[in-house]
């Protein structure tokens, strides 16, 4: 039997390109695809170039990068995609480039709209225009302004619908329609004052709320940086370093391809800002291994997708999100990432016990040892691709910008992957990068490099520069640039759209009404259960405690249902600005609703029938995508239940300090650990021997308990493990003594 372990990137290409909307673009006229194409290796130079030496003033920044999306998005994706308008059809004059005229016209207007702020910062006077400066007009726009503010706003809807589909853009118009019509709503709780369509754009258009809020600003600097770096690292060969020691790591064990599936997805998900890009990369070779071992495909392609969706909640980068929540909360990013390590070790926990579970199960053995990828090799074949990622992580845990980091990161990936004393020229880059770590150790640099970091980066580059694997061709980092800049397109015109949502909130107080509408829906039901439980002498069953309860069921379901289909950064940041604030509500402190927003809303990614991640897969494993969408839903059931825990028990977090006890950490950690595990063995219908239904309900009931932080849950699941123990001891060893009589009769 033969196992896969190269990447094949045109293949992934083509998957990526099928389930992937950013990336299914037109075709377009061979001159403007040629144009096109130089002009996204342009737009990655330019924030290539910004990272490293400084970013515009924000306005300006903020211009450049928005009217890029506006280019690149209006000529790709045509206004309504099928198969006719993604065909290249021959020139007609009203299609230059196979680009309809009207698509012209909105790209050049939304163009314009972006950069007119750069242009009238100061003031604009002559040419028929007396515009004042930009400080005398905000919350008194000219008519100008509210021409192109207006246009501004309906093209980053569009392109927020032509990429990502229809969803976030009916949200946008939901808050939209409530930032005006406020007067008019049918709740009292709801109703406002209004705003006129000119304070509504002057709100949305000018910085710092609206779409160049800082919604627009992170992406624009770390967001795209990362994006960028990801593509580049996986091209330059991370990737496959990555599963290769995946596979040398798991697929030595009982249902080894699966848990190299889980492996490598956490690997890949340090440097993947998508959850597709994730389940493509990885699954183009664990997925097809999977079933010729075995495991079914909608088992096959669940595993991946849960693994997948579990990257982007997996430090240090977290799809990127740990920089925005470090932005919004106002911490080192250091403090996300400690933060982050426990949930995202209980998400893998209960992913992996399934798949092991579901192994024994099923029957199915590991990797034949002769067919695993050899240590020494790996490692001597693949060792330098990990130096971009190492310096990358060092530069961030130095307390260095992220794009900082990002920048020092994809340069070692240009070093180390496509520089080669074969090739003369291209040694100006590691050079070139060389003098700009000495210059910034130097004291003309500002707050630049400590000699020890510029020392350690000195060192990585020569040893980049210096090992004598094979180079890539730099046609070949162009192409990883052009994909780069497609994977972004998405992230950028949904985050951009997003900024509308944060602007009506910051300018309605809506979220604060939401979350209060929320409360107060949890507090009746709470006395409707009351009513019927309050016998129960448990404090889980008393009205505070179950309003309480409700209150994060709901904003858990209104997150996942909010979230679907969009990317991670652009859903974090809308669900930060309309959940976070009914959370803070209950007195949750506000590290743990930002990551329990976070989680739920890349729950969306797993959950049916909006489950992209899970599609992918069952794309790649020729499965039903429903049936396994669902099996990647069963599969991520620590992701479910994770959340809960660190809203109930913030010590698990660990950085809290007045939650924080090394007591009440290690109980909670390890209790819930063990739940997670017990109710993966309840999934998996299997623990020592096959579990029964009512078995599998006792579990399910004992890791729920075991999950639910306090000491009287745990005591009540201990007394209920005690019988199952005792059951699944006896039924293994009544299979062992079955299975030894037949093999003595044989």
């Amino acid at each position: 039997m033969e196992i896969e372990h190269e990447i094949d990137l045109e293949k992934l290409d083509e998957i990526e390109k099928k389930f992937d909307t950013s990336l299914n673009t037109r075709e377009n006229g061979p001159v403007l695809t040629r144009l096109l194409y130089w002009g996204t290796v342009a737009f990655a130079l330019y924030h290539l170039w910004t990272a490293g030496f400084g970013t515009p003033v924000d306005y300006l920044h903020m211009g450049v990068h928005l009217a890029g999306l506006f280019l690149f998005i209006f000529v790709s994706f045509p206004l309504i995609k099928n198969v006719d308008s993604l065909d290249y059809h021959p020139v007609q004059f009203w299609k230059p480039g196979n680009v309809p005229l009207y698509d012209w016209a909105i790209m050049i207007m939304g163009m314009v709209s972006a950069l007119f702020l750069w242009f009238s910062w100061r003031g604009v006077s002559g040419f028929g225009l007396d515009i004042p400066e930009q400080m005398l007009r905000q919350g008194n726009p000219t008519g100008i302004d509210v021409v192109l503010g207006s246009v501004l706003i309906l093209a980053t809807l569009e392109i927020a619908r032509r990429t990502i589909g229809f969803v976030l853009p009916l949200i946008i118009l939901v808050f939209v329609s409530y930032a005006l019509f406020g007067p008019y709503m049918p709740m009292q709780i709801l109703q406002h004052p209004g705003v006129d369509w000119r304070q509504f754009v002057n709100n949305m258009y000018f910085p710092f709320e609206g779409i160049f809020g800082v919604t627009l600003w992170v992406v624009s600097t770390v967001v795209f940086h990362f994006v960028l770096f990801g593509v580049v690292a996986q091209r330059m060969g991370l990737g496959q370093f990555f599963v290769d020691n995946a596979m040398m790591l798991a697929g030595r064990y009982t249902g080894g391809p699966a848990k190299v599936s889980v492996v490598s997805s956490a690997f890949f998900g340090t440097i993947s800002g998508s959850s597709i890009a994730n389940t493509v990369s990885t699954g183009s070779l664990t997925i097809p291994n999977m079933k010729r071992l075995g495991y079914p495909g909608h088992f096959a392609g669940g595993v991946e997708a849960a693994a997948s969706a579990g990257g982007q909640i997996t430090p240090p980068i977290m799809g990127a999100a740990s920089f925005l929540m470090a932005e919004y909360l106002e911490v080192p990013y250091t403090t996300i990432v400690i933060a982050a390590i426990i949930p995202a070790m209980m998400h893998y926990i209960g992913v992996l016990s399934i798949v092991h579970f579901t192994a024994l199960k099923l029957g199915l053995k590991a990797y034949p040892k002769d067919q695993l990828p050899n240590f020494f090799r790996v490692w001597r074949e693949g060792w330098y691709t990990i130096i971009p990622l190492v310096a990358l992580l060092i530069v961030l845990f130095s307390g260095y910008s992220p794009n900082m980091a990002a920048f020092t990161g994809i340069m070692l990936c240009i070093v180390v992957g496509f520089c080669a004393f074969d090739k003369p020229l291209t040694l100006v880059i590691p050079l070139a990068l060389l003098g700009f770590i000495f210059w910034k150790a130097s004291p003309y640099s500002g707050e630049g490099f400590s000699p020890t970091l510029a020392g350690i980066l000195a060192a990585l580059t020569i040893i980049g520069s210096l090992h004598r694997n094979e180079r890539q061709d730099f046609r070949y980092l162009f192409d990883s640039f052009h994909v780069g800049v497609q994977y972004a397109l998405a992230v950028g015109a949904a985050s951009a759209a997003v900024g509308i949502v944060v602007g009506v909130i910051n300018t309605t107080g809506v979220g604060f009404r939401l979350g209060f509408m929320v409360t107060n829906g949890a507090a009746d039901m709470a006395v409707f259960l009351n009513a019927l439980l309050g016998w129960i002498p448990i404090e889980a069953f008393s009205q505070p405690s179950l309003q309480q309860f409700l209150s994060l069921v709901l904003i858990a379901i209104a997150c996942i249902l909010m979230g679907a289909g969009l990317p991670t950064t652009a859903l974090y940041i809308m669900l930060v600005a309309v959940a976070q604030p009914a959370l803070a509500q209950l007195g949750v402190p506000a590290l743990a609703t930002h990551m329990f927003v976070l989680y739920y809303g890349v729950i969306s990614e797993i959950t049916p029938p909006v489950c992209a991640s899970a599609y992918a897969a069952a794309g790649i494993a020729g499965a039903n995508p429903f049936r396994t969408g669902i099996n990647a839903f069963t599969l991520g059931i620590g992701k479910l239940m994770v959340p809960m825990v660190f809203v109930y028990a913030p010590t698990i977090l660990i950085v809290l300090p007045e939650y924080f006890t090394w007591t009440s950490f290690l109980q909670v950690t390890l209790t819930c650990s063990v739940g997670v595990f017990a109710i993966a063995t309840a999934v998996a219908g299997y623990f020592l021997a096959p579990l029964n239904a009512f078995w599998r309900v006792v579990v399910a009931v004992t890791g729920l308990l075991l999950v639910a932080p306090g000491l009287p849950s745990d005591i009540v699941a201990v007394f209920l493990a005690i019988p199952l123990m005792l059951s699944q001891v006896v039924l293994s060893r009544n299979a062992r003594e079955a299975a030894a009589l037949e093999e003595t009769a044989e």
